[in-house]
């Protein structure tokens, strides 16, 4: 009868010591459930897509004041050997890398601008002899304001972002 008891309360320790499938199918849904709930709230190539949308417009702002400095100091005219600033929308590159391009980095570097900033998905910079920005520069020539632009601009929420300062 004692041996009887023991194998009783044996089985009922052994019973009460884990955990059953259904439990365990459950709050395993709760974490999936918890986990996409937070992926989808931090989303993270649209965040991606909003640091490098930033760095842009940080690039072409100081492309801008590089480029405004530059007129300033020579007393409201635009000089650089690569000539007048163009009237449509050019991409600022070295000639061996884009032949259509801008080049605008002698004007600029090393007086008005440390280097010559460039896109944070399709820009490159080595030095003034190789480098392509992938940010397009043009002057009004009814106005005369010049429009830095980042053509290469990501959607953050399914738009189609226009990063340009004028000036």
């Amino acid at each position: 009868m004692n041996n009887f008891l023991l194998r009783k309360i044996n089985t009922r320790r052994k019973k009460a010591a884990g955990f059953t499938l259904i439990e365990l199918l459950i709050v395993i849904g709760i974490l999936v459930i918890l986990m996409g709930t937070v992926i989808v709230a931090i989303n993270p190539m649209k965040q991606f897509a909003k640091a490098n949308n930033s760095q842009r417009w940080a690039n072409i702002t100081a492309v801008l004041n590089a480029v405004s400095q530059n007129i300033i100091d020579n007393r409201g005219t635009w000089t650089c050997g690569a000539g007048a600033l163009p009237t449509t929308s050019t991409n600022m590159a070295d000639t061996a890398s884009d032949p259509t391009g801008y080049d605008i980095c002698a004007c600029l570097v090393p007086l008005y601008i440390a280097e010559m900033p460039g896109d944070p998905t399709a820009g490159s910079y080595v030095d003034c002899n190789t480098y392509n920005t992938a940010y397009s520069i043009y002057q009004d020539s009814l106005t005369h304001r010049v429009t830095v632009e980042a053509p290469s601009a990501q959607s953050e929420n399914g738009d189609s972002p226009e990063i340009s300062v004028t000036r």
